[in-house]
């Protein structure tokens, strides 16, 4: 048995919202490796570094931890065995999942996510990949914070710090529109944008932290709106994972949902989802809309990324594009949305409170381009009701 805890005279140096994070993992050089990031952080305190599922079950009394970094592959008890016991010892538990990039992998990560998980992590392939890498440092930094910050609020599962309710209302025009409502929301609430009158025949779709959950949901519900109209998603994550992504949207919807091939013409009655690791545009050739995938630069710390997705659809398809920021971190799709209302299109936002994170949709909401912001479950009603020609 490895375990390693720390010492509780180190508590006394950092401040009392410290985000207390656990790593299990069966190889001693990752424990290591990720020991000495948690440690670099100012506001994060390493609580323990275990060697196996079990043990982690068994300390989390004792340590306490608000997030744990669970490897997949271990020896006695692997992660998704562990997971379940974890969080029945602390529902409110953050759970990240970490596996390298095999479909096995894949297939596991995405069935914790349904168990609970708050989000997963991909490991590069070897230890040399691993310590050389300032990209998976900088991701699992990002996520701890923004995670382990929620649950140190005590925000719960979906519900960060800070939400904003909404109501509905008539605005001078008569249209009805969902406003912020005034006793919650501070002066610099979120001001909506009227519905453009043209009627959408194309839906665009990025997420990333929580999107593969929202996706499944989200997607579920549009019924017969994807027979009548193509439905592109870009979710942040690597290859392996979103080739299970796309099999499990085609489950969620009925339909025909795949990862997206370079010079495929898009059609209605399709999910074409970005391959991991490529960005996904459209172009137009011989006047048909066409798929075009190229591994260019990082946009937005990311590839794919849903920037380069909306700022083309905006050029193909004008006012005809409606595109729906579902939760995840940091501020990808902006631009783009910006690009999209600027050509005639609409933008509907993922709210605060059923989001796990709301950076993505919070900031499409406060950078004024959204004609709603709406709890996940009412968005494919909406859009539902907006290709039959409604837009109330």
């Amino acid at each position: 048995m490895t375990i390693a805890i720390a010492h509780p005279s180190s508590q006394a140096t950092l401040g009392p919202e410290s985000i207390r994070v656990m790593v299990v993992d069966d190889a001693v050089v990752v424990r290591g490796l990720l020991a000495r990031w948690i440690e670099a952080e100012a506001d994060f305190r390493l609580v323990a570094t275990l060697r196996s599922g079990r043990e982690a079950i068994e300390q989390m009394e004792r340590c306490d931890p608000d997030v744990v970094i669970l490897d997949v592959d271990m020896p006695d008890t692997d992660g998704i065995t562990a997971l379940p016991s974890l969080l029945k010892q602390r529902r409110d538990l953050v759970v990240i999942m970490a596996s390298t990039l095999t479909r096995r992998n894949a297939e596991i990560s995405l069935r914790a996510l349904s168990l609970g998980a708050a989000d997963y992590i991909p490991k590069p392939e070897t230890t040399r990949e691993i310590t050389t890498s300032a990209a998976f440092r900088r991701e699992l930094v990002e996520k701890i914070r923004v995670l382990g910050a929620r649950r140190r609020r005590g925000a719960g599962p979906v519900a960060p710090a800070g939400r904003r309710a909404l109501r509905d209302a008539r605005g001078a025009d008569g249209e009805l529109a969902q406003v912020a409502s005034p006793e919650l929301v501070p002066e610099d609430a979120v001001k909506l944008r009227p519905f453009p009158t043209t009627v959408p025949r194309v839906i665009l779709v990025g997420s990333s932290t929580g999107g593969p959950q929202a996706l499944n949901a989200f997607i579920g519900r549009l019924d017969g709106v994807i027979d009548n109209a193509p439905v592109l998603v870009v979710q942040h994550m690597p290859p392996t994972f979103t080739t299970i992504l796309a099999e499990h949207l085609s489950r969620a919807s009925g339909r025909v949902a795949r990862e997206a091939v370079e010079g495929e013409p898009v059609r209605a009655g399709q999910i074409y989802v970005a391959p991991g690791g490529r960005h996904m545009r459209v172009v137009r050739r011989d006047g048909a809309a066409t798929i075009t995938l190229d591994d260019g630069a990082l946009v937005n710390f990311c590839r794919p990324a849903v920037d380069p997705l909306f700022s083309s659809a905006a050029d193909v398809w004008g006012a005809r594009n409606l595109a729906v920021v579902l939760t995840g971190m940091g501020s990808d799709g902006t631009q783009g949305a910006a690009d999209i209302v600027a050509a005639g299109g609409a933008v509907i936002a993922q709210d605060e409170a059923t989001s796990v994170v709301w950076g993505m949709p919070g900031s499409v909401a406060q950078a004024g381009l959204c004609s709603a912001v709406l709890p996940l479950d009412q968005i494919a009603p909406r859009l539902v009701r907006m290709f039959g020609g409604n837009r109330a």
